[in-house]
């Protein structure tokens, strides 16, 4: 068992929705962290900045604030650091946004996450944690997803990207015995989410009775996961270390760890399908006025279901998400009503 007041977690991507969650749990529980995040502008730098200046609280936190693409500064920020633990979340996120500036996915999921595996490498780290996403699925018509189902038809460059950094993943795994789990993630709502995402844009949109854009005419399911619950998930995977297994029979039925490598691929979700019609009517609740609706057709690249099986992440921790979309929701419009003063 990994203890806290001894382990050092590098985390990427601390300015952002889920890296700041994830800092925040692990400074709670004694961990010595250190944030490495690019802030860059593809959303409102002032919610990033507002982020770290409240981990910087914590005298155990200590950030650098860089590009992933930049070599030179992230070795000499993990060389300074030495981490026992890497975390890796930082990302070009957006699937809408991959169609419109594509290299900026290549450049910092592709690049970048070559540039973490390279750092992890060279301090050996006990257990390197990188983040994917439910959209490698892409195509896949059989749900709930499972991990040992492939993944080989992405519909966007962002799930490309996504699904190339777990190839790199497991071959660095083989390559130099690097214990390394990727996790998938599924539709992560809460307080303090990027302005991009729908809860943040439907309730934004409702408040300032601007239209909202309901893609597929509403027929649309997700799986969505409440940040608190996705960052115990990933803490508690820090237990979880792939092992290179001797044989194939080692592998117990349903887990995605590799025959030849320690890694292997998790996925963190609330395994309950929500109708995005009934996620819209729960903040039309929570506020008290109804949206105006814009009815859109299938955006491309977009798919219109995802649904997680969370059995594997509950066989190697004990642990699944589980809070209701409606409590989530609450949650985030009394942030979203504090933070702008509404």
């Amino acid at each position: 068992m990994i203890d806290p007041k001894t382990t050092r977690v590098l985390i990427t991507g601390t300015a952002g929705f889920i890296g700041f969650h994830l800092a925040r749990l692990l400074l709670a529980e004694g961990f010595t962290v250190h944030g490495y995040d690019g802030m860059t502008d593809y959303y409102d730098v002032r919610l990033k900045q507002r982020r770290h200046a409240m981990l910087r609280q914590n005298q155990r936190f200590t950030a650098t604030e860089a590009m992933l693409e930049d070599m030179d500064t992230l070795r000499a920020a993990t060389d300074a650091f030495a981490p026992d633990v890497i975390v890796h979340l930082a990302a070009q996120a957006g699937v809408r946004y991959s169609l419109e500036n594509p290299r900026a996915y290549i450049d910092a999921n592709v690049v970048g996450t070559f540039n973490v595996m390279e750092c992890a490498r060279a301090h050996a780290v006990r257990h390197l944690l990188m983040a994917s996403t439910s959209s490698v699925y892409g195509a896949n018509t059989d749900m709930p997803f499972t991990e040992v189902e492939k993944a080989d038809t992405p519909l966007t460059i962002y799930a490309a990207t996504k699904k190339a950094t777990e190839a790199m993943g497991h071959s660095y795994a083989h390559l130099y015995d690097l214990p390394t789990t990727m996790f998938r993630f599924f539709t992560v709502y809460g307080p303090w989410g990027r302005p991009d995402m729908a809860l943040f844009k439907f309730t934004k949109g409702i408040i300032e009775r601007t239209p909202i854009d309901i893609y597929n005419n509403g027929e649309m399911w997700r799986d969505f996961t409440y940040v608190d619950d996705l960052v115990r998930g990933i803490r508690l995977l820090f237990d979880a270390v792939p092992v290179r297994p001797d044989s194939v029979e080692d592998i117990a039925p349903g887990d995605s760890l590799s025959p030849v490598a320690p890694f292997r691929v998790v996925n963190i979700g609330n395994s309950d399908k929500v109708r995005l019609l009934d996620f819209v009517e729960a903040i039309e609740d929570e506020l008290g006025q109804k949206a105006i609706r814009n009815y859109m057709p299938m955006q491309t690249g977009d798919v219109p279901a995802t649904w997680a099986d969370a059995q594997l992440l509950q066989s190697l921790t004990g642990y699944r998400p589980q809070t209701p979309f409606r409590e989530g929701v609450r949650r985030f419009v009394e942030w979203y009503r504090d933070y702008y003063q509404i």
